[in-house]
Parts: structure tokens; sequence; C-alpha cells
């Protein structure tokens, strides 16, 4: 009994010891809190997308970032603070307006979505732009419609060789590492409603 009690003592003494030298190291830890100027001044810009990574398969929003035909649509995206969606891991179709096609809107149509005040309808009209799954333009072929990020559908037709969805032409397309970009001739407006 007494052999019982004495190793129980000395148990409790090494955990009361461990658990005192753990708080001990802690305290002594140096803690670092950043200062106002460490701080990025842009906190909008944090996320996914806004990491560099210069090794694996581009993703959607970086093939975007490197086109030089899709300025307007990047412009687009970052006005309507997407990026963080099109970097997820997917897998996603983007079906990415050239610059040419936002040209072709009516005169002043792309200045006045890029206000501040109309992020909601810009952010709509891009959503519309994307859906779930990594299908070639051969596969598209198949589909009558598909659904959108936005809850709407687009049209899909054939004619010929070619595929278009929502009256879009895809003229080219891009594997991207959660994805595909299908590059389109055409901006997919929504159906009113």
């Amino acid at each position: 009994m007494k052999t019982t009690n004495f190793k129980f003592l000395i148990g409790s003494f090494l955990l009361l010891l461990f658990v005192f030298s753990c708080k001990n190291e802690t305290k002594n830890e140096k803690t670092t809190t950043p200062s106002a100027s460490s701080i990025p001044a842009d906190t909008e810009k944090q996320g996914q997308a806004f990491i560099e990574d210069d090794e694996s398969t581009p993703n959607v929003l970086q093939i975007a970032i490197g086109s030089p035909d899709h300025t307007t649509l990047v412009a687009a995206v970052q006005a309507a603070s997407l990026e963080n969606a099109l970097v997820n891991a997917g897998p996603l179709m983007v079906f990415a307006p050239t610059n040419a096609a936002f040209d072709a809107l009516p005169e002043g149509t792309v200045e006045d979505l890029l206000k501040p005040e109309n992020k909601e309808a810009l952010a709509n009209i891009l959503k519309h732009h994307v859906t779930a799954g990594n299908y070639d333009k051969e596969f598209l072929k198949k589909f009558k419609k598909i659904g959108q990020a936005n809850d709407q559908n687009a049209i899909v037709e054939v004619k010929g060789d070619d595929v278009y969805v929502g009256g879009a032409k895809i003229v080219a397309s891009i594997p991207a590492g959660n994805g595909i970009v299908h590059v389109v001739d055409k901006v997919i407006l929504p159906p009113s409603e």
C-alpha cells in the first residue's frame, strides 16, 4: 500500500513538473505582433489566388492573367473580386471572352460594369461564364445546355465542327491545373429574368 502511494506521489510530482516546465517554455517564447507598417495596405488581396507558384500547371485564372487577349476579362474578374473562386480545386470550365468580345459590347458597357456600384451585376455576368466540369469541345457536343455558376443555364449548339455556348463560339481550349479554359469570341450574357 505504501509503495502504491509512493508511486502515485512521484507520478503526480513528475506530471506537475512536466506541466510547469511546459508553461514556462511558452512564457519564455518571444511573441511578435505585426506592426501597422508590416500589414499589407491592400488586405482584400488575400487568399489562394495570390499565392505565387511557378511549378504546378497554371490554373484557369493564371492562364487568363498570362494571356494578352484576356486583359479585359482579368480586369473584370478583379473588379468583381472573383479571383479566389477561379483558383479553387475545381474542376472548372471557364468560357473566356477575348478583349475583342468585350469590345463588341455596346459602347460604355464594360466601363459601366467595372464601376464599384455594379460589382454584383458584373459578378453575375462573369459567373455565367463558369461551370463545374472539365469537358473538352468534343464532349460538350453531347450537351444541349449546361448549368453555370450563377445558377442559370447556357444553351450548347453544334454547327458543323464548331461548338457554341450561350451563342459564343469556342475558338480554342487550354487545359488548366483546375479545369479547362475555353476561349470564346463573344461575351455570354445571362438570360434576362
